[in-house]
């Protein structure tokens, strides 16, 4: 099966309830990592297109903050109904534009509408909870704690997950009472003009959702540095997200970033060996390793080691890379030509530090030559020192090592600057609960896969995150805290 012929895409920037080119007539190429094609060229903005899209969410802002969570929640599930129509296409313009797997790109769109639909629920009981009283030691006084959205919220999201992301910010904001601009991948902005199309056609008021395509430079930078920004939330890379940062301290605005990962999943002598090995996989190639929550870094009991490798091994030789389109394709071409260099460049290097390359390296036979394919990869013997070992690789690369003690598996796993997500496979239930509470992540998996439900938490330690998304916290992440406090009236 090959990609459809379908070339009807969405190509233009979405400021103040209207499509329009950008102000300078830029554009920027977008390519089919599969084959390597050219597939449209969308409008490329520019901080004149940033001022004019915050200056519109700055007026939707004073109407919007004043609707009930109720009028919010009706919105947020009409999106998610238009979404669902729209499934078959955003899940074909994801696999087109990014290069994931038909099966993949349905899970995300239906992440998409779980989210949308969860946080339409929060948005109805702030009717009930912002402005809830707080008991005090007074009686002369009565205190109250409200909940009020912060303003303008710029969006910033990554091309590993479009739409995905997108509505992990997207749907607490407006859930809150947020205006927000967002700015999507200028790798990836196919399936995420779609989605704005789809919260377009809802009747959100002008100004509510504005969506501009363009570069980091071009866009990021001036949307983080705008003072009518209220509150920045991005995820990317630790580099990027440091710079977003500093550059939000110019105006002092509040800030959540999701950035880096390089986790571990750790195999323990009593787990079962086809389910640690399907773990291992799912948590290394999913997505051809385009994860910040990818599990590239094997930790397995020297008991059982020779085992996992072995099935390992067997299993990364046995997945169909190429099209994402044919229907027996597990993992797809990585998103660009720049991050096929890169990765590449990662495991020449620690072939030279001198890890020892089991599988994989290279590209995967009967991959198109066009396309960025990189076939499933796994080392042993890396250095602890080697990059392949400590930095994020974000393609389908694992590292196998073993350990002797529970103790020198926590200390491994958490021998990090990152401290994302963690996995534990173990047949013992208090090992499990004890590891999983030594680890310093802010997500364990204990014997199950990468499962993230919106109703729970999304964000790490260290270098890994400031703020957490999905569940109660995403919806905070975009809310002031005010104090009332007000004399009682004498009866």
């Amino acid at each position: 099966m090959n990609a459809p012929n379908d070339t009807r895409f969405l190509t233009q920037l979405y400021i103040d309830g209207r499509w329009v080119d950008g102000a300078l007539g830029h554009t920027i190429a977008v390519v089919n990592p599969a084959t390597g094609t050219h597939l449209t060229d969308v409008a490329a903005g520019t901080a004149h297109d940033v001022e004019l899209a915050v200056a519109g969410a700055a007026r939707a802002f004073r109407a919007w903050q004043q609707t009930t969570g109720t009028e919010r929640a009706g919105y947020l599930r009409a999106i998610a109904a238009e979404v669902e129509m729209r499934r078959e296409r955003l899940a074909m313009l994801q696999s087109l534009n990014n290069g994931k797997p038909q099966a993949e790109a349905h899970m995300d769109v239906d992440d998409v509408i779980a989210t949308f639909r969860y946080y339409a629920q929060l948005a109805e009981q702030l009717d009930d909870t912002s402005g809830a009283e707080v008991s005090i030691s007074s009686t002369e006084h009565r205190a109250r704690i409200l909940r009020e959205p912060c303003g303008v919220a710029a969006l910033i999201v990554p091309w590993n997950f479009p739409m995905v992301t997108t509505a992990w910010k997207l749907a607490p904001a407006l859930a809150a009472g947020c205006t927000v601009v967002l700015k999507p991948s200028e790798i990836t902005p196919l399936p995420e003009l779609e989605l704005a199309s789809a919260i377009a056609s809802v009747g959100l008021p002008a100004g509510v959702f504005n969506a501009v395509t363009g570069t980091g430079a071009d866009v990021g930078a001036p949307l983080v540095a705008h003072p009518g920004v209220a509150k920045v939330s991005f995820t990317g890379s630790t580099g990027v997200g440091q710079t977003v940062m500093k550059t939000a301290t110019d105006t002092l605005k509040g800030v959540s970033l999701e950035l880096g990962g390089k986790s571990s999943i750790i195999v323990f002598d009593d787990a079962d060996l086809d389910l640690a090995v399907d773990l291992a996989e799912a948590g290394g190639f999913f997505n051809s390793g385009q994860m910040c929550s990818a599990t590239s870094r094997v930790l397995v009991a020297r008991e059982l080691a020779p085992a996992l490798l072995a099935r390992l091994v067997e299993r990364a030789e046995r997945i169909v890379v190429g099209d994402p389109f044919a229907p027996d394709v597990q993992m797809g071409p990585l998103v660009s030509r720049a991050q096929f260099d890169r990765v590449r460049g990662h495991i020449e290097q620690g072939i030279a530090d001198g890890a020892r390359l089991v599988t994989g390296g290279d590209r995967p036979a009967g991959a198109p030559e066009q396309g960025f394919f990189i076939a499933p990869t796994i080392f042993t013997d890396v250095p602890p020192t080697s990059a392949l070992w400590r930095d994020e690789i974000f393609g389908p690369v694992l590292c196998v090592r073993v350990f002797d003690t529970e103790e020198e598996a926590i200390e491994l796993a958490n021998d990090s600057e990152y401290g994302l997500v963690a996995t534990v496979v173990t047949d013992d239930e208090a090992r499990g609960e004890r590891v999983a509470r030594a680890l310093a992540a802010g997500v364990v998996w204990v014997n199950t896969p990468q499962l993230i439900y919106p109703q729970t938490s999304w964000g790490g330690y260290k270098r890994s995150s400031i703020g957490r998304e999905l569940g109660p916290f995403g919806l905070a992440a975009f809310q002031e805290i005010k104090q009332v406090l007000t004399r009682r009236q004498a009866n």
